[in-house]
């Protein structure tokens, strides 16, 4: 099945169908605010964000959208239970020190979670791996070892691990690749994957 773009982002397209009209949103990690101002203008979101590079999140505020520029580890224990409807951290899981604090923390301040990150068990990372010895470089993953965000490298099999051990409630698991939604075989076929969770 095609995924159409959102914002030029595949995964885009999928987090802004789990989201109703009219929610409230916290989104970690949210950049330059675009995905926000999206959804504000498209679903009618209260939203907010929180972004720790000061110049993105100068870009978020002057395209109206609320944001606190600072470190997410460290904020979201100053937000009261059930605050949002949604808290969405898209790309961000595999850049933070406590990863699975912060999805906690989603599920405690928001009453449902989206969490969507880059597969590194995808077929493409496995062979660049396999065959060329070195860290993983491919479209998705460009980085050289050393100027990588990423500090931790996640598989679909990983997260479904992690779910089950922390009783995390899945409702809603989705897949893709390129413009593609994959239905079967993720770990192996996903590039993306995005899912919707719950306590």
């Amino acid at each position: 099945m095609k995924v159409r773009d959102v914002l030029g982002r595949g995964d885009y397209a999928l987090i802004s169908e789990l989201i109703p009209e009219g929610a409230r949103v916290l989104d970690l990690g949210c950049g330059d605010g675009a995905l926000l101002a999206w959804l504000r203008e498209n679903k009618r979101i209260e939203g907010r964000g929180i972004e720790v590079k000061p110049e993105l999140a100068q870009r978020a505020a002057s395209r109206g959208v609320p944001v606190y520029q600072g470190d997410l580890e460290s904020s979201l224990s100053e937000y009261p239970e059930g605050a949002f409807d949604i808290v969405i951290l898209s790309q961000t899981l595999q850049e933070l020190r406590r990863p699975l604090e912060v999805v906690e923390q989603m599920l405690r301040i928001g009453k449902h979670a989206i969490v969507a990150f880059p597969n590194f068990g995808h077929w493409r990372v496995r062979l660049h791996h396999l065959l060329s010895g070195r860290a993983p470089r491919t479209a998705l993953f460009p980085h050289s070892w050393h100027s990588s965000p990423n500090i931790h490298f996640l598989t679909v099999l990983d997260f479904e691990e992690t779910v089950q051990e922390k009783g995390w409630r899945v409702e809603s698991r989705l897949f893709l690749s390129g413009h593609a939604q994959i239905r079967f075989a993720p770990n192996w076929r996903a590039e993306i994957a995005v899912y919707l969770l719950r306590r």
